[in-house]
């Protein structure tokens, strides 16, 4: 994937999503002793950045007829479900998605909300995903799958040409990571121009296992950012981005995301669901630590969990 497929992506959903903030926070805002940049990508429509490959994947499959009667159908642990039903929503499709039971019960009703049919699978969400194959088969559906897309990583990019209006020069990226499309739709990007860096939950961590094994391995999947970033395998197509130009990748527990979550809350009060603060755990929890002078931009991804779970 070159960079001239993202700013294509860029063109033909620019329209249909949000241009999210940015915030400068000063050294001491956050706990530590340097500033840092945050890109409020959890302010998308339907609370991610998922809806950005949405639309770029829906739009592209629709310009190509590729999508019928039967609309969408996709498995999800709740972000890129809403994300997809949100586009159907937006376009006149239906929608069909299928959540693993271990998913929050406000990610089900939020994507209910745009309108969508809703199944619950139990167990993960790779046990969604198997149903979803099965249903897909049956009514021939257009697959939205999450990440195992070129279309879907090139609307994720969209992210970075953003950042890159709004920032200008910086040095490094912070990303939150599930099965790789987000973090492979940056890199794509911006390649060599700047630092990627990946991050994961210690208990979910398909990336980081990837690169210790040179390939894509299945993992174990656990912890309070499952839902979002408990993918038990990095996908292939963000394995050919994410080798060359992630440069690289930590780990963090769910104590540093839980108090990371707190801190957008009582400093900025963002109520940011486990994953879309995992980024920033890695800077509070020195798990990445920046060199002096260092422009560290994160991505802070996710609102789509219950309030009371985060004040």
């Amino acid at each position: 994937m070159q960079p001239d497929d993202i700013a294509a992506a860029m063109d033909r959903i620019r329209s249909s999503v949000r241009e999210t903030p940015v915030i400068d926070m000063q050294s001491g805002e956050l706990g530590f002793d340097h500033p840092v940049t945050l890109k409020l990508e959890l302010l998308q429509h339907a609370g991610s950045f998922k809806t950005r490959g949405a639309f770029n994947r829906v739009l592209t499959a629709s310009a190509a007829g590729e999508v019928g009667a039967a609309g969408l159908i996709a498995a999800s642990g709740g972000n890129h479900g809403a994300a997809v039903a949100y586009v159907a929503q937006q376009l006149g499709l239906v929608a069909e998605i299928f959540m693993p039971s271990t998913s929050p019960t406000i990610k089900r009703e939020r994507i209910e909300s745009f309108g969508a049919h809703v199944n619950v699978i139990e167990g993960y969400y790779d046990d969604a995903q198997r149903a979803c194959v099965a249903r897909q088969a049956e009514t021939g559906a257009l697959a939205i799958h999450p990440f195992e897309h070129a279309a879907i990583i090139a609307g994720q990019g969209t992210m970075s040409v953003e950042i890159d209006d709004q920032v200008g020069d910086y040095d490094t990226l912070l990303v939150g990571v599930g099965g790789g499309g987000f973090i492979a739709g940056q890199a794509a990007w911006v390649q060599d121009r700047r630092r990627v860096v990946s991050v994961e939950p210690a208990t979910s961590r398909c990336l980081y296992a990837a690169r210790e094994s040179g390939q894509p391995v299945p993992v174990e999947v656990a912890g309070v950012a499952a839902d979002s970033l408990g993918a038990n395998q990095l996908g292939a197509i963000a394995w050919s981005i994410v080798g060359p130009y992630v440069d690289e990748a930590v780990l963090v527990s769910d104590d540093d995301i839980r108090a990371a979550q707190r801190s957008l809350w009582d400093r900025l009060r963002l109520v940011v669901e486990p994953g879309g603060a995992a980024a920033l755990a890695a800077l509070q929890s020195g798990a990445y630590k920046p060199e002096a002078n260092e422009r560290v931009v994160v991505a802070v991804c996710g609102s789509n969990c219950d309030p009371n779970s985060v004040m």
